[in-house]
């Protein structure tokens, strides 16, 4: 039952997501309803897929797991060296500088290495599936990027060096909090010494 929670919360999520690099479509539903309109039901939408695929793997962790194969356990470490990067490539998509300028997407970037890390770490269904959709979007939603005409959102000023360094010391500090905090409290699962 998670299984399929969580296969219908990817699908409603991915689909709110794609329905945005199709952007005639787009640009149609926000001339229709309004932008505001828009985007509260693209936020919705997303929130909705979100929960739903929070709720179905963590129901499919308690209740149904399923192994296809057996990573070993360098892999876990490895995951654990790839997600600081990973972190700190999403948090330099908000603090603008060198290393968007050099990635144009890094939030992209965080979100593949991410997805491809835990792909490493976790060889259940259910991670496979969760992870893989997430790797397999990431890669979608840069090819769909190169191919967009539009310039998308309010451009974002593009700082210098000063933002990377701000980027890695809360990349830092979020990733310290992902791993000794949210995962093992929310997740269930410790990150050191698994």
């Amino acid at each position: 039952m998670g299984l399929l929670v969580m296969v219908l919360g990817l699908a409603l999520f991915f689909a709110a997501h794609i329905f945005t690099t199709r952007r005639e479509a787009r640009a149609q539903a926000i001339a229709r309803l309004g932008e505001g309109t828009y985007k509260i039901l693209y936020a919705l939408v997303s929130f909705a897929g979100l929960a739903l695929i929070i709720w179905g793997f963590a129901h499919y962790r308690s209740s149904g797991w399923i192994d296809v194969w057996y990573p070993p356990k360098a892999m876990k470490h490895i995951t654990v060296a790839l997600m600081l990067p990973a972190v700190i490539l999403v948090v330099a998509s908000y603090l603008r500088g060198r290393i968007y300028a050099t990635l144009k997407h890094p939030m992209l970037a965080g979100i593949k290495l991410w997805a491809a890390a835990h792909l490493l770490a976790n060889g259940d269904l259910g991670s496979i599936i969760l992870f893989g959709s997430f790797l397999a979007w990431a890669v979608y939603d840069r090819i769909s990027l190169k191919r967009r005409t539009d310039a998308g959102g309010p451009p974002i000023p593009v700082g210098g060096v000063a933002n990377d360094l701000i980027a890695v010391a809360v990349g830092l500090v979020a990733y310290l909090a992902l791993a000794f905090a949210f995962h093992p409290v929310v997740i269930g699962v410790p990150v050191i010494g698994v």
